[in-house]
Formats: C-alpha cells, structure tokens, sequence
C-alpha cells in the first residue's frame, strides 16, 4: 500500500489503535489553576524531564523563555513523539499545558506528573484524537494497491 505521496506503508507507523479507532496521537490540553513555582525555570524544565520518563517519550530539544516583566514561562520539550509545551502567567497562579504524543508513548501520564509537580487548587483536561482515520470513507490521501 502507498501514501498519495508515495511513500511505502510498510516503513514504520506510528500511528495507533484504540478501541477500533485508529488515529495518529493523542491531544492533552490541560488548564492549572492554583498552581505553584510557575516562575521557575528550572523546576519547569525538571517537570518536562519527569514528563518525558513517565511518558515513555524521546527528548529532542528543550527550550524555556522566562519573561521578567511577569516571571512568566512559555517553553517547548520537542519530543519524538510530538510536543509538550507550556505558557504560564504566575500573577494569576495558572498555567496552560499542551500534551501531543504518538505512538506507544502515555501522555496520560505527563498529566500525572504536572498534577503532582504544581499543586493546582484545581485544573480543567480535555483529551483529543488526532488524525482520525475515517474508515467508513475513502481517505483522499491513502492509495490502496490491490496486487
């Protein structure tokens, strides 16, 4: 089977199947409210590590900016498996969390270790598929070979 692009199915895929759904990641938007040591860098990039291990991901890259008008945080682990990214305003005790991973990775957990890193009073998930693959039509970008 080809891609429309013509690149061979069989090189390794990562996307996954749930429950008879297949879809490429899944999509993690968590809001922290409450929340602790959302001006410091250090402990940011030490929950991003946590996060990575837990989530059985691959680091690529880390970037952290500290803003010194607020304290605030915006950052990015760049992961193999896609993205964990961060925007925080300390003034209001919150934060904005956003959890990509494909593949065998476990952004569920991700979610664990920021629950238990910032201490929020409390916190709002909404959890997505990515890329669904709708079966039930032909898929515009997938050619089927039949041999």
């Amino acid at each position: 089977m080809l891609f429309k692009n013509g690149s061979d199915f069989s090189v390794k895929d990562y996307f996954q199947t749930v429950d008879g759904v297949e879809f490429a990641g899944t999509h993690i938007i968590l809001d922290v409210w409450g929340a602790m040591n959302l001006n410091d860098s250090t402990f940011m990039e030490t929950v991003f590590n946590d996060c990575i291990c837990s989530s059985d991901a691959t680091l690529l890259h880390i970037h952290l900016h500290c803003f010194e008008s607020s304290g605030g945080i915006s950052g990015v682990a760049v992961l193999a498996e896609s993205h964990i990214s961060v925007h925080t305003w300390p003034e209001r005790d919150y934060a904005a969390f956003d959890i990509f991973m494909c593949g065998k990775s476990k952004p569920e957990e991700s979610v664990k270790v920021i629950l238990d890193a910032f201490c929020p009073s409390h916190h709002a998930l909404t959890r997505m598929c990515r890329g669904v693959v709708e079966t039930c039509a032909v898929n515009d970008c997938l050619i089927r070979e039949n041999a």
